[in-house]
């Protein structure tokens, strides 16, 4: 299955009545099983497209579409939240299923998958548990699950891992690239952290500051399976590099228009 964003604009208007252009003309793709990061500086509108991606916002201009669909009536994405988005009234089991239930799987069907991606996502021995009794890093297990479980053409992730602390961000990174190996599921991953961004993608995305528009698409050629070690290996140096001479260069132009903009104030 491939995502295509095809010239994806979007424009708000904010509390004045004035237009905010969020996104300028974004063209993409993901390929089929492919894991690509999208990495931009702060209000670059990353969260803002995969919004529109996963069909939660309407594009301004452009269209999403999706070629290669294997399964009529199969979801075409499928969101995990950087806040968890649990309900506090549902078990993990519960959380898990709930997808299933508004997509009317049957019974069967939905309590089989729902134990699979349970046991995927280690969450075995908690189905009861409630998401104020469990940790961060589980409660994030819990939302993984919930949007497999749906089978979704595209799985998006928006931050995931952003509220976790670092030892259990380093152990949901290596969970979740263990999970995309055994799936194959094409992942489309925002995140701010271009060194978890070019540890686990197979090419990271760079988008401007304001309005976001496609700079650079970095290819990361380490292999796979990743581990910790590759952060040494010259690729992964070379493409971090790149990619923060990008960034940094965006967040100095917009700070020089920011002093630019205080002076004729």
């Amino acid at each position: 299955m491939r995502v295509v964003v095809d010239h994806v604009s979007k424009i708000f208007t904010d509390r004045r009545g004035r237009d905010v252009v969020a996104l300028g003309q974004v063209d993409l793709a993901v390929e089929p099983e492919e894991f690509v990061a999208l990495l931009g500086p702060s209000g670059c509108g990353k969260s803002t497209l995969l919004g529109i991606i996963a069909g939660l916002l309407p594009a301004t201009s452009g269209r999403v579409y999706f070629e290669g669909v294997p399964r009529t009536g199969r979801p075409m994405a499928a969101t995990v939240f950087q806040e968890f988005a649990l309900f506090p009234w549902r078990t993990v089991r519960a959380n898990v299923e709930f997808g299933l239930e508004e997509a009317g799987v049957s019974g069967l069907e939905r309590n089989e998958r729902t134990r699979h991606y349970i046991d995927m996502t280690g969450l075995a021995g908690f189905e009861a548990k409630y998401p104020h009794q469990l940790s961060g890093g589980m409660r994030q297990r819990v939302g993984i699950a919930r949007a497999l479980a749906v089978e979704p053409a595209v799985l998006l992730l928006d931050e995931p891992f952003s509220a976790l602390d670092a030892q259990t961000r380093a152990l949901m990174m290596e969970e979740l690239l263990a999970i995309w190996t055994r799936t194959r599921q094409s992942i489309l991953y925002v995140t701010h952290n271009i060194q978890e961004a070019v540890y686990m993608a197979d090419r990271v995305i760079v988008l401007s500051r304001r309005p976001g528009e496609v700079l650079e698409t970095v290819a990361i050629r380490l292999p796979r399976p990743r581990r910790e070690h590759l952060q040494a290996d010259p690729a992964f140096l070379q493409a971090s590099d790149r990619i923060w001479g990008l960034i940094k260069s965006q967040a100095q132009a917009a700070l020089r228009e920011s002093d630019a903009m205080g002076e004729r104030a």
